[in-house]
């Protein structure tokens, strides 16, 4: 899981340098609009799986527990 997450965090990242570089160039304003909805919407689920709840535990670490349990 740790895999797909950075891999999600490499996307975003290139989303949104590629939607800067399309706007600086003059290209399609719905198309760079859309790959920095698509940057952010992929940051928040990063953070979703990421960020810890009240118990001060993220979600992540609970699935890794409970695969650790049933092992």
């Amino acid at each position: 899981m740790d895999t797909v997450l950075s891999i999600l965090v490499l996307a975003a990242i290139a989303l949104l340098s590629g939607a800067f570089f399309l706007w600086r160039r003059g290209g399609a304003r719905r198309q760079v609009v859309l790959m920095v909805v698509l940057a952010v919407i992929a940051i928040i689920n990063v953070g979703i799986w990421t960020v810890p709840d009240a118990s001060g535990e993220n979600p992540l670490a609970q699935i890794k527990r409970q695969e650790a349990a049933t092992r």
